[in-house]
């Protein structure tokens, strides 16, 4: 069949969607929707989504239109973006019961990537997979977990002092050593790792397929119904690789752990823990997929978001040089010579503390979240949102409230601070970033866990500026994000360098991991 028809076929499925979302209009509450841009008939705002930096122009629209609560349409797909505080808790938190749902991202599904639960749609195997990864990585258990993270921590600070330049591909190796030892009790190779790069590989393709509207399947659902063969149909083909590529990193280190422990090799991990103990806390027992799907999500999201998180910080503190300097000074006056930072010293630094969550609020690495979805149609502050609305909260727009956060586009640690210690009354980032209600990230502690010694070890051996050029001119970063399912900064090189001769010797001191 040739393009021709396709078209045609495309363009009879737009007409009968069009036509039925015309009557569901006609048919509904006659309560308002929230305010927002005008809208074409049946395609509605679809011509007019943001495709980069989305939440600038949403935050745009919101001051606009006056309202923290705006309402698009993409050719009959509601969308409400919630650009305050107080709306995200209204309805995520206190109305969690029918906003915990999540949009069907179709191309996702094609691809094999619902086996992420913070993607999954509201229902039993999410409630099974959340169970399984709380019970593990929960504010207690992620304890355990925590000399790893040191081991690592230190492992990264032998690699950066030998190739500092390489601080990415340094980020990426130790990340994902401690969610590959966590997930699956697996040590990495030195070098090309063969599960890091698969990793890799899947996580492109899943940012690719989990962005709403980025395929048209996802605008026209029955388009997954056109088979692979079909002419125009690239995108059917495109899933078929993809999907490979996916299963791969599911499958194979779950084959591998599960080969070192019928070896005998104890290493703790997620995936020893449950297959030896598969009846949770409730005496449930869960099936070996789950169990395999699970270990999957915590190295998908551990190592992604951790590593985007850990070069915003790079960015921010080489604008900031005075942060650098009273950082390291703190820890010099708390730990001493000849030592670095451990988990028990924390609570007596504060100024570290304030620069990892101004890290998380200066540039959030999701500036949307993850969307939600309401299952049921609502009614909030008179306006009308319909069942199977997608709910996107603009955490960007959260973090940057002057109201909250005085001078917002600065990287100023000391906005959390009050009288040398961390001031309460100071909205945490990370109650935002994490996410809301029943869809709130249960891996946040171990997240922050391992964001905070990372920043706090490095602070304390390097030092971080911008770099020289060879005009002996100062290198500044260049503006903008990569904008994917995470977003990272455009690409930039910074300075890293030990403080003193004293600390390139502690680093070498430091044990191998």
């Amino acid at each position: 069949m040739d393009s021709d028809t396709l078209r045609l076929v495309c363009t009879g499925l737009f007409g009968a969607s069009a036509l039925y979302m015309l009557y569901l209009r006609c048919t509904r509450n006659p309560l308002p929707l929230p305010p927002g841009p005008p809208k074409l008939p049946l395609v509605g705002n679809l011509f007019s989504m943001p495709s980069h930096t989305e939440w600038e122009t949403y935050w745009k629209w919101s001051q606009k239109y006056e309202s923290d609560v705006i309402h698009l349409d993409a050719m009959g797909t509601s969308v409400v973006v919630l650009s305050s505080l107080e709306a995200a808790e209204d309805l995520l938190d206190k109305r969690s019961a029918i906003y915990s749902d999540r949009p069907q991202l179709h191309m996702l599904q094609l691809v094999g990537g619902y086996f992420m639960f913070a993607l999954q749609r509201y229902g039993d195997t999410w409630r099974t997979h959340r169970r399984l990864f709380h019970n593990e990585l929960n504010a207690v258990s992620a304890r355990r977990f925590r000399a790893l993270e040191i081991q690592h921590s230190h492992n990264l600070l032998r690699r950066i002092l030998c190739t500092p330049d390489d601080y990415v591909e340094h980020l990426d190796y130790v990340l994902g050593g401690i969610m590959m030892t966590v997930a699956y009790g697996l040590d990495l190779a030195p070098q090309n790792d063969p599960y890091i790069e698969l990793a890799h590989v899947a996580l492109r393709v899943l940012s690719a397929a989990a962005l709403p509207g980025r395929f048209l399947i996802d605008v026209i659902p029955s388009l997954k119904y056109v088979p692979p063969w079909f002419p125009g149909a690239e995108f059917q083909r495109k899933a078929l690789g993809w999907k490979k590529m996916v299963d791969e990193m599911i499958d194979k280190p779950f084959a591998a752990s599960k080969n070192v422990m019928a070896n005998g090799i104890e290493r703790p991990s997620f995936i020893a823990s449950r297959l030896m103990s598969p009846d949770d806390a409730k005496g449930e027992a869960a099936q070996e997929v789950d169990i395999k799907q699970v270990a999957a999500t915590i190295y998908a999201t551990g190592t992604d978001t951790t590593r985007a998180t850990l070069v915003m910080f790079l960015r921010g503190i080489i604008m900031n040089p005075d942060a650098l300097r009273k950082a390291q000074q703190e820890i010099d006056a708390v730990v001493g010579p000849g030592q670095l930072p451990a988990f028990e010293d924390e609570e007596q630094l504060p100024y570290v503390t304030a620069v990892v969550k101004e890290t998380l609020r200066w540039w959030p690495v999701s500036p949307m979240g993850v969307p939600h979805a309401v299952t049921e149609e609502d009614i909030y502050r008179g306006y009308r949102i319909p069942a199977g609305t997608i709910i996107i909260v603009n955490a960007w727009a959260l973090l940057r409230d002057k109201t909250a956060y005085p001078e917002p586009e600065v990287f100023k640690p000391e906005r959390f601070l009050l009288h040398g210690r961390l001031n309460p009354a100071v909205r945490d980032p990370a109650d935002i970033i994490f996410g809301f209600g029943r869809r709130a990230c249960p891996g946040r502690y171990m997240g922050w866990d391992s964001i905070w010694m990372i920043v706090a070890s490095m602070l304390a051996v390097f030092d971080i500026t911008k770099p020289i050029g060879a005009d002996g001119k100062v290198i500044e970063p260049p503006s903008g994000h990569i904008s994917e399912l995470v977003t990272t900064p455009t690409p930039f090189k910074c300075s890293i360098k030990p403080r003193s001769k004293a600390a390139e010797e502690l680093i070498r001191s430091t044990a191998v991991a």
